[in-house]
């Protein structure tokens, strides 16, 4: 895994750009989207097609609600103990719901508002995505449990998979994608570095085992 002060940093640097996002939104006009938010839409809408929607909907079931809240960091904490890694999916537990606590908190703050050709029944607030922040933080903490091309590489489709099907769906603007993507990661860089011995401990005893 990532060194503690890497993680610190890097964490602390994604979180300091979501910060900038967020104070971009809050200063526009009425909160609304930015220029490049009605751009992507409009290039949307007008090509939604059966199989990418079936896709999107896909995504919408799994990537919220009660799949990622619970199903998805419970199974995996399951998993992570049964391979001999408490600290492991205690850090993964933390890291998921630090990551949703973050993301409640901006949407409560910004109230911005949704797309007006949304496809899904979603929540209070628009930014950032909790679907993408749920994402981004699954794919960063296997990434740090897992340090290896392939994770960092599916991790990476997961969230850009993840951020399409929201903006297809019109359930955010490519902005909130972006910036689920940035709070997901850095909740879980910054509860990596809090288990970083722990978690360093234990991966060096499975090494030698």
């Amino acid at each position: 895994m990532p060194h503690a002060r890497v993680s610190l940093w890097v964490g602390a640097a994604l979180l300091g750009a979501t910060v900038l996002l967020t104070a971009g939104i809050l200063l526009g006009v009425d909160d609304g989207p930015f220029p490049i938010d009605r751009a992507w839409q409009d290039l949307l809408v007008p090509v939604r097609a059966p199989l990418l929607l079936w896709f999107s909907y896909a995504m919408n079931v799994i990537g919220g609600g009660w799949v990622a809240i619970l199903v998805v960091p419970i199974g995996v904490a399951v998993v992570l103990v049964v391979l001999g890694r408490p600290w492991s999916a205690a850090y993964f537990v933390v890291a998921a719901a630090v990551s949703a606590g973050m993301v409640q908190v901006v949407k409560h703050l910004v109230g911005r508002a949704r797309p007006e050709d949304i496809l899904v029944i979603s929540d209070f607030g628009s930014f950032p995505s909790g679907h993408v922040a749920n994402a981004a933080t699954v794919a960063m903490a296997l990434f740090v449990l897992f340090p290896h091309l392939w994770t960092a590489l599916a991790g990476a489709a997961w969230v850009v998979l993840m951020a399409f099907s929201r903006t297809y769906l019109g359930a955010h603007w490519l902005t909130d994608t972006i910036g689920g993507a940035l709070i997901g990661a850095a909740a879980a860089l910054l509860v990596a570095a809090v288990f970083a011995k722990p978690l360093r401990a234990e991966g060096l005893a499975k090494v030698t085992t």
